[in-house]
Parts: C-alpha cells; structure tokens; sequence
C-alpha cells in the first residue's frame, strides 16, 4: 500500500542547451571564422606570449582580445546569430528576463590542438555561458560537465555504469562543427585532452542581463 502512495520526483534541475546554430549556410560561414580566427592568433602577440605560459600548446584570447563582437563583423553576425539561442534558452528556465535584457559581454578564441586541455571552471559574473564549434576534426574532445552538487556528496557510493543520464555525476557532448551549447554561468566545465587530428577550434562567450 506504502508503495502504491510513494512519489519519486525530480528536482532543481541543471539543464544545457544544444542545438545547430543556423539551418543553413553554415560550412561557409564556418571557414570565415576559421580564416578570421587564424588572423587572429597571428597578429595576437600578448594572447599568444600569455598561452604559453598558461596554456601550453594551445591558443585562447581570452587574456588579450574577449571583445571578438565589437571589433569585427564576422563575429558581430555570429552573436546575432547566437543572440535568439540564448533568449530560447533564458524562457526555457523561466528566468524573469527580457531578450531585450540579455547582452554579449565576452567574446573569444580557442585553438586546441592534440594533447591540449582546459581544466575544470566556471564563469563568474556571467548569466549564460555557451561555446559554438567552428572546427572539430576526428578526435576533438567533448565538453565535460560536472554536477554541481559533487561537493557535497561525501558519503555517497559511486553511481551505476548504466545510470541513467540525470542521474549521472558528469556528462559530456560532443563537440560538433555548427553547433552551439548554452549553460548557466555557475555550471563546472572542463575539456580534456585528445588526440585530434588538427585543432579543435570554438568560440566561447558570456551574456548578462541588464
């Protein structure tokens, strides 16, 4: 009878957003940013001084130039682009916040080739955090989600093999050339290291509401 009565319910869940960025015309507008990002990187002298120190083998310019939106046009379509995923994104948490609200903040570059890693962090200060993939040939490795509870399990045994995806301590997705992933800001995210076969090129970015 007890059993019959029982409810099991889920909640304060942590949601991420996936999806292609556009339908359509998306290989070209790909090798754009993938032109422009290389220009980049080339003319970047302080970002790439500051990766070798703090991002070995790889290139990010996070430190020198996360402005990306305001200074060129092809990175400008890109956050109009982006702008109606993350305003989707904001209703389906029921943030009380207009789209009009919401706002580009940072804008940058990540080159990683084979053997580079970005370790576990978060985005402080920001509302919505994403990435969109301009290049990932085989090999690229996924972004790596932690549970934010993870903390604050202590006793907790380790969870099955086949759990089931919301009940799982990490997730991953993959990292696929025309998609963009959104996230909470507070959300805990990592890229480990692989074996691509290139460089794994994206572009991450911050909104606020204002």
């Amino acid at each position: 009878m007890i059993a019959r009565m029982a409810t099991i319910q889920g909640w304060f869940p942590t949601f991420i957003y996936n999806a292609p960025l556009a339908r359509t015309g998306l290989r070209a507008f790909n090798r754009e940013l993938l032109t422009e990002s290389r220009q980049i990187r080339e003319l970047d002298e302080a970002g790439r001084k500051w990766c070798r120190k703090n991002y070995p083998g790889g290139y990010t310019s996070y430190a020198s130039m996360d402005n990306l939106h305001q200074v060129s046009s092809t990175f400008r379509t890109l956050e109009r682009r982006i702008r109606r995923h993350v305003a989707r994104f904001v209703a389906h948490l029921e943030l009380d916040v207009e789209a009009s609200q919401l706002a580009m903040t940072d804008c940058w570059v990540n080159m990683m080739p084979s053997q580079v890693a970005h370790s576990m962090h978060l985005h402080p200060l920001s509302l919505i955090s994403g990435t969109y993939y301009v290049n990932t040939p085989p090999g690229s490795p996924a972004i790596k989600f932690e549970d934010p509870r993870l903390d604050r399990f202590m006793f907790a045994p380790p969870r099955m093999a086949g759990a089931r995806p919301e009940n799982r301590q990490i997730v991953r997705h993959a990292a696929k050339a025309g998609n963009v992933i959104l996230f909470e800001s507070w959300l805990r995210h990592e890229v480990e290291a692989g074996r691509v076969r290139g460089e794994r090129v994206s572009i991450s970015f911050n909104y606020t509401w204002r």
